[in-house]
């Protein structure tokens, strides 16, 4: 029987617009198995995983799961943890880093302002300071909620720290079964899918020097769905990689159709058309889907550079 991601990469569905969504990240280290409800159903406490989906809620916070790639038999409860709060929306991006031994420490947080991109609450609370080290490639391997990030997830996380990735991490869930092995590269917040280890290394040498790769993206957290088809085809027609240029400064309508503003930090806009259809023929949206579906898919219908004046109006 054919995986939900054989299936999706045979009918060729594109991956632009499937990105999770959030403004700030905050990760936290938990080793051991983890469950389909990775908050709640690993050996975090659970009590303290539901307060933390609580804390998190309408704030634009998404709290994640991390573990070092390898073997994850019970080790017991860590005595340090690594933790990382990333904000990705342009102009405002930062990665920041604490280890903390306590993940109670956690509730404490300001999660309001870190959603606004604040990050006083982080530092002072959990001593946090800004990541100096590599970018993050957190690459979902949760094979409790689709076999398919274990089965493709997995091996290429082991591959990317065996070859001396340092920032290379396992992470509970990053949506997009379909799309496995599906990779999010912190701080800018882009996300990929059915990335092998050459092109990851590919991506995380652009993200050092503050630039985006387009091919397999699957758009920044930081915009919902069309914010984020129309973001990436406005770098697609414009040629524009570098990670902060652009930004989403208006989505207006609702689906199955978007009107999105794209500006450029020169001060150039665009006026991207989105629509939303339902991919055909039916396919397993994971493999754990009893029934057949037709996800939702994100297609850029026009691109539209604005005048100068009608900028400024709109």
């Amino acid at each position: 029987m054919s995986t939900c991601s054989t299936v999706s990469h045979d009918l060729a569905e594109p991956v632009s617009g499937t990105a999770a969504t959030a403004r700030t990240w905050l990760l936290l280290e938990q080793p051991g198995p983890w469950g389909v409800k990775a908050l709640t159903s690993s050996h975090l406490d659970p009590v303290l995983g539901r307060a933390l989906e609580a804390a998190a809620q309408d704030t634009g916070v998404r709290v994640a799961l991390i573990r070092r790639p390898g073997r994850h038999a019970d080790s017991g409860t860590p005595t340090d943890r690594q933790v990382y709060a990333a904000h990705t929306t342009p102009g405002n991006v930062w990665l920041h880093s604490a280890t903390i031994r306590d993940p109670q420490d956690l509730l404490g947080l300001d999660f309001a302002a870190l959603g606004r991109g604040e990050h006083t609450s982080f530092d002072a609370l959990l001593r946090g300071r800004r990541h100096t080290g590599d970018p993050l490639a957190l690459v979902c391997t949760n094979g409790k909620r689709d076999r398919c990030c274990a089965l493709l997830g997995r091996p290429l996380a082991a591959e990317l720290a065996a070859s001396g990735v340092a920032g290379a991490w396992e992470v509970t869930h990053l949506g997009g079964h379909r799309f496995s092995p599906t990779l999010l590269v912190l701080p800018y917040g882009y996300a990929y899918g059915r990335a092998e280890a050459h092109t990851v290394k590919q991506v995380l040498h652009s993200v050092q020097e503050g630039r985006i790769v387009i091919e397999g993206c699957r758009g920044n957290s930081a915009w919902e769905r069309p914010g984020q088809a129309a973001e990436l085809a406005v770098r697609t027609t414009v040629g524009e990689h570098r990670a902060e240029a652009l930004t989403v400064v208006r989505t207006e309508g609702e689906a199955p159709r978007w009107e999105v503003t794209v500006a450029h930090v020169d001060g150039r806009q665009w006026r991207v058309l989105v629509a939303q259809t339902a991919s055909q023929p039916p396919r397993p949206e994971s493999c754990g889907a009893s029934v057949l579906g037709s996800p939702a898919r994100m297609d850029v219908t026009a691109v539209h550079e604005l005048r100068p004046s009608a900028a400024l109006a709109s």
